[in-house]
């Protein structure tokens, strides 16, 4: 059981490209030899999604099934024993890392979307009534909204959200005027994941306490970027996820007090939660903190948690923090410089986590551009729709960092920003002169002579400055692609002959790119022959649908399956 030998408590100074060296997936793709013709660099840059896992996690979590594999608590031989001690270790590094009270206080779940539903459930039944008051900002994930629209429905609660300042952060004022003696809960983010500011919790947690009100907050994201202190913030219920502080998926923290706990009903029910069981008599629930902890856990996700816990402890936190300050310092001076750049919200974020737009460029074109050299970001509205309903605008490219990035793959990624906008004057390789008389076979005879996805992709982008736009009064609920990432519409007419045809337009240029193609293989044929058409043939002809993300790729599917049922009707 070598792997589980902890990392030495004694901390190491903090030096970024050592830290780096521990994760495979990006030490493995480094911008030092960008003239090399099969380099392909990495610059992740999607760490608010999820962070890349360091060595001695991966290992650990393998040696976990290789070595010990057995289930915990109940077993009486020597590897369930193991196990056990293994997996208890791990909750109590998670109560001493965010220093709780007691490991009762710290319960295991799939992630933080989890435990948000859990407490909603099990706290939101119990104690909400008629009229009875939930406050919720307005930035919140969509996960930290939804299970309390629902628990509000069912128990005539009432969902007040609350507004941010102009920077982004909770408006305390508001607060004040939102809080009253019907408020039961109050739900917040430590810190957003679009918009990377720090709210105020100690002023929150101290308001929301004068009405009596219980607090959960959401620490997906802050989590990995500074230390927390439960007992210092006096929350109630505080919430995170394993996988965005360097560990694996699957794996959730639900922090809450002692007392509230107790006081809870199990969420779900089966396996170590149970006392005991029985036809005659009212069956029985464990002890904290195994109430809430139904069914054969996530063993080798927590005892590998417990090992990433350990690693980012052995480095000073302040030193890991002062990093980040200048990651992001520089992106955020490297994106200001640039005209066309807009940030979601004034001012520096508090964390690496930096939301803009580039006016002209929808940010779902710039992500998959900048896929096409190397650079993950993300893009669209980021789980968090009120957000942007509140700031006006559709979605946004998220650039997320962490320790292991470096200013040289900013400086790369700013390059590359630059070059995807400046290419609005280049000229396609495929000539149309009416994009309602390209035939599938145009499409796959000029594909054929572009090798690269790099060049594929920016073929289709240009395809798209060449479709012709639908009148604005045809983009309507009727003609809307269901299913498409980015808004996109279709209108169909139908000829004497029974050939159809079909107009289609998008608000991102990726998006108009595919339509091209699409349209390229069903316009101008009867319904026979467009079911006839072999459609997946002709994508993999292409080499399309493999090298598009899954979201993407349904989008496409999506707007096929448009027109098939366009062609019944």
């Amino acid at each position: 059981m070598k792997h589980f030998k902890p990392v030495q408590s004694t901390q190491e100074q903090f030096k970024p490209e050592q830290f780096r060296q521990h994760f495979p997936l990006i030490c493995q793709h480094s911008l030092t030899d960008l003239s090399c013709e099969k380099h392909s660099p990495l610059i992740y840059f999607d760490n608010g999604a999820t962070t890349q896992k360091p060595n001695c996690v991966i290992q650990t979590h393998t040696s976990f099934y290789q070595d010990i594999n057995a289930n915990v608590h109940r077993g009486s031989h020597r590897l369930s024993s193991q196990a056990t001690v293994a997996f208890e270790q791990a909750r109590e590094t998670v109560k001493n890392f965010i220093h709780a009270k007691s490991i009762k206080e710290i319960i295991w779940t799939k992630g933080t979307t989890e435990s948000i539903n859990l407490i909603a459930s099990s706290l939101g039944k119990k104690i909400l009534t008629q009229s009875d008051e939930i406050i919720l900002t307005v930035s919140e994930h969509h996960a930290n909204i939804v299970p309390w629209q629902l628990i509000a429905e069912q128990t005539g609660a009432i969902v007040k959200v609350l507004p941010l300042d102009a920077v982004g952060k909770v408006d305390l004022i508001q607060l004040d005027t939102l809080l009253t003696n019907k408020t039961k809960i109050v739900c917040c983010a430590h810190i957003s994941n679009v918009l990377g500011k720090k709210n105020p919790l100690i002023d929150i947690i101290s308001k929301a306490k004068r009405v009596g009100a219980i607090t959960v907050i959401d620490g997906a994201q802050a989590i990995a970027h500074f230390p927390v202190d439960v007992q210092a913030l006096d929350c109630d219920f505080y919430v995170f996820s394993a996988h965005k502080m360097y560990g694996p998926t699957g794996v959730g923290v639900l922090y809450g007090k002692q007392a509230l706990l107790e006081s809870m009903p199990p969420y779900q029910t089966g396996g170590e939660m149970i006392k005991s069981v029985s036809f005659n008599t009212k069956t029985t629930f464990n002890v904290l903190p195994f109430k809430f902890e139904a069914g054969t856990p996530n063993i080798a996700g927590v005892i590998a948690f417990n090992q990433a816990i350990k690693f980012i402890s052995q480095y000073d936190h302040g030193e890991i923090a002062e990093y980040e300050q200048l990651l992001t310092q520089y992106c955020y001076q490297a994106l200001s410089q640039i005209p066309q750049v807009t940030f979601v919200v004034a001012d520096m974020p508090d964390i690496p986590v930096l939301s803009f737009s580039v006016d002209g460029h929808h940010n779902h074109d710039l992500a998959t551009s900048l896929d096409s050299y190397g650079i993950a970001v993300r893009s669209g509205h980021h789980c968090a729709m009120p957000l942007m309903a509140e700031l006006n605008i559709s979605g946004c490219v998220r650039v997320s960092m962490a320790a292991y990035n470096t200013l040289a793959e900013i400086d790369y990624f700013i390059a590359c920003l630059l070059k995807i906008m400046n290419q609005e004057h280049d000229k396609p390789n495929i000539k149309i002169t009416k994009t309602d008389e390209i035939e599938s076979i145009t499409i796959i005879e000029k594909f054929s002579k572009v090798k690269s996805w790099d060049a594929r992709h920016r073929e289709i982008m240009l395809l798209g400055k060449q479709l012709d736009r639908l009148d604005k009064n045809l983009r309507s609920e009727h003609t809307l692609i269901s299913g498409c990432e980015s808004l996109a519409w279709i209108d169909v007419i139908k000829h004497s002959a029974g050939v159809f045809y079909f107009k289609a337009d998008s608000d991102a240029k990726i998006i108009r790119g595919l339509l091209v193609i699409v349209l390229a293989a069903f316009n101008n044929k009867t319904k026979e022959q467009i079911e006839a058409f072999d459609i997946t043939s002709y994508f993999e002809t292409l080499g399309l649908l493999q090298h598009l993300s899954p979201s993407r790729g349904n989008g496409v599917l999506a707007i096929v399956n448009k027109i098939i049922d366009l062609a019944h009707d």
